[in-house]
């Protein structure tokens, strides 16, 4: 059992409001999606893994038990070529909970003409291993968003 904490505070809006077909509608993967608070703030790792994808936009940490999270900071962010992210840590480190991943602005992104929101994605996941998810309410980074069977 893996559970998925937030990596941003915000608001949890649930998967199907994100602003984008394919996350919407689950093609990538089961999670929910925060609309972050607008304030420069650091995207942590909502498990202990290893970062086995990095872009300025995106992470996958994958734990221990092969269970690869998704955090995609906004949406159509990858035109923004990286600008306004800074990455703290380097593809293949071991991260823990909670530690910063990347550091943004989703006020500016906001600001760039693209959605802040956050998918937060269960890979390779069916929608029936995923438990206790939250799809609404406010959360902080660190708050449980689901539990992955």
């Amino acid at each position: 059992m893996t559970t998925v904490t937030s990596p941003l505070a915000g608001r949890a809006i649930g998967l199907a409001n994100v602003p984008d077909p394919v996350f919407a509608g689950a093609m990538v993967g089961p999670g929910t999606a925060i609309d972050p608070v607008r304030e420069p703030s650091e995207a942590v790792a909502p498990v202990d893994g290893v970062i086995v994808s990095l872009h300025p936009h995106a992470f996958v940490v994958v734990d221990e038990q092969g269970h690869g999270v998704l955090v995609h900071l906004g949406i159509d962010t990858v035109q923004l070529n990286g600008e306004g992210f800074e990455l703290l840590v380097n593809k293949g480190d071991t991260v823990t909970r909670g530690q910063a991943v990347v550091r943004w602005d989703p006020a500016a992104v906001e600001a760039a003409g693209k959605s802040p929101v956050c998918p937060v994605v269960a890979l390779e996941a069916t929608a029936e291993s995923l438990a206790d998810l939250h799809e609404s309410g406010e959360v902080k980074a660190g708050d449980s968003l689901f539990s992955w069977s």
